[in-house]
C-alpha cells in the first residue's frame, strides 16, 4: 500500500466518521421520519467505509459474510443506504407545506 492509497483510506475513514457523528447527534435530537432514513443511510455508508477499509488492510477476508458464493453484506452496505436515501427524499417530499 503506497502513502496515496493510504491517504485517501484515511481521509474516507476520518471525513466518514465525522459524518456519522453528526447523523448520531442529529439522530438524538430529531423524530422526523424522514431525516432518520437519512441518518441510517449516512451510518451505513459509514459502515461501508470501515468494512472496505479492514479489508484493503487484510483484516478481513473477501468471504466475509457469503451465501453461495454471493458477498451479501458487502451488496448489502453499499445498496442499503441509497435505498434508505432515497426513502427519506421521497418522505420529505411527499409532505405537504402550507405557505
Amino acid at each position: 500500500m503506497d502513502l496515496m492509497s493510504f491517504a485517501q483510506d484515511a481521509s474516507r475513514l476520518a471525513l466518514g466518521a465525522f459524518a456519522t457523528f453528526g447523523a448520531i447527534l442529529l439522530w438524538s435530537r430529531t423524530r422526523d421520519l424522514a431525516w432518520t432514513f437519512l441518518i441510517i443511510a449516512a451510518v451505513l455508508t459509514y459502515a461501508d467505509i470501515v468494512l472496505a477499509t479492514l479489508g484493503r488492510f487484510g483484516v478481513l477476508g473477501e468471504d466475509l459474510l457469503n451465501y453461495r458464493g454471493v458477498p451479501v453484506l458487502q451488496i448489502a452496505l453499499a445498496d442499503l443506504p441509497l435505498l434508505f436515501a432515497g426513502v427519506g427524499f421521497v418522505l420529505a417530499a411527499s409532505r405537504k407545506r402550507v405557505p
